[in-house]
């Protein structure tokens, strides 16, 4: 019997594969021409066909069916939203965005994934280069071939019924990333039951997350243990999704900086392009947690790291956490919730079903890491029965 090692660092994917075919649609022609070069040069990857614009996306995808499309979100006629909506109203296919890092580019990515997107990743540029971007969009697109694409609307009658017309630029809904709005402070409730700030929840996630972790984050009351958190997205993305999820939860949720004290009720984000660390806070009394935040290596091909938290939350908080992964390509953090498990604390894994990418999950499954598998609607009664002290080790 062959060993299974979750911490190779090849793509981990047992089942068969096909050719993923997929469509480029992006108003910048040297854009197009880059991808589609790069994208070909992609094991299991053909472009099969570009557009400049919606308008010519539409028919192609309608006559050649891919199993993918990358899309720009700002263009002219019709931005990349606007078309989104109606491809996942009248013609679902895994969509993946393909945006820049600016402050309507990151709010408009994230509306995206709200509107059914699959994945975001950042357009080549500053710290991603044109071959980082490429073997991302591959994994992404080799991956669409085994996912789902959302249900086509019910008030659709069919694919001819996707009419194009020429429309107004989206304007973001997500404020918290508007310059001239800022940040709602939420004030910390220091009034928690006693021995929340004792203990430790530790979430990771990758391809699906966003919507997940909305899901989950979403359905908490404000007295919970401090969270730590690793979602992979690209620098200046992770700044907005914090400051979404932090309007839309009772708990306060941020982009974590380094030296972050761990606060009941308050979950932190690792931010893009950093490895996010759990550490003893050395200057307290008693046993408090903060975080460190910094550069280094990429870790199983990610920055931030979801083995990184887990291994210095397995390292410096033991049998006081909970480790959670989910939806995720890949293995990232599968060791390292392994090693929380053998340090005392309890771990979940999200099953395959509520999964948008079974990978990282089945990957800590494989190597005997989860000791609880949970649909994703469960995930947060685990939390909440972890906070009252329902949920042990013993009793998982």
């Amino acid at each position: 019997m062959q060993e299974i090692k979750p911490n190779d660092n090849k793509p981990l994917d047992p089942r068969p594969s096909r050719i993923a075919r997929v469509i480029i649609v992006d108003d910048s022609a040297i854009v197009r021409q880059v991808l589609q070069v790069q994208l070909s040069r992609q094991p299991g990857v053909e472009v099969v066909a570009t557009a400049a614009d919606p308008f010519a996306a539409r028919e192609k995808i309608l006559a050649l069916k891919p199993d993918c499309v990358v899309l720009d979100i700002e263009m002219p006629r019709m931005d990349g939203l606007t078309f989104l909506k109606k491809l996942m109203k009248f013609h679902p296919v895994p969509t993946i965005i393909c945006s820049s890092i600016t402050p309507r580019g990151c709010a408009l990515a994230l509306e995206c994934l709200e509107a059914g997107a699959f994945e975001v990743v950042s357009k080549p540029g500053g710290n991603f280069s044109v071959g980082d971007v490429a073997a991302r969009l591959g994994e992404l697109v080799r991956a669409a071939v085994h996912v789902p694409p959302p249900r086509a609307s019910t008030n659709a009658r069919s694919t001819e019924s996707m009419q194009m017309e020429d429309a107004e630029p989206s304007t973001p809904r997500l404020s918290a990333v508007n310059a001239l709005t800022p940040p709602l402070v939420k004030s910390i409730n220091t009034n928690f039951r006693h021995g929340l700030s004792d203990k430790v929840i530790a979430i990771g996630t990758s391809t699906g997350g966003t919507e997940a972790l909305r899901e989950v984050l979403t359905a908490l009351p404000v007295d919970v243990p401090p969270i730590v958190m690793v979602q992979h997205m690209p620098e200046g993305f992770t700044k907005a999704f914090a400051d979404r999820l932090d309007r839309l939860c009772k708990i306060r949720v941020k982009e974590a900086q380094d030296g972050d004290p761990l606060i009941a009720g308050c979950a932190l984000l690792a931010p893009g392009n950093r490895h996010m660390r759990l550490v003893r806070d050395g200057a307290a009394s008693s046993n408090r947690w903060l975080v460190r935040v910094a550069d280094g290596p990429r870790v199983l091909r990610h920055k931030p790291s979801v083995e990184v938290l887990f291994e210095s939350c397995a390292q410096y908080a033991g049998a006081r956490a909970l480790g959670i992964i989910m939806t995720g390509m890949g293995n990232d953090g599968a060791t390292g919730l392994l090693s929380m498990r053998r340090a005392g604390a309890i771990t979940v894994g999200q099953d395959e079903q509520s999964c948008i990418v079974y990978g990282m999950p089945r990957e800590a499954a494989l190597c005997g890491a989860v000791q609880i598998v949970s649909p994703l609607d469960r995930i947060a009664k685990s939390i909440t029965d972890f906070a009252s002290g329902a949920l042990t080790a013993h009793a998982a």
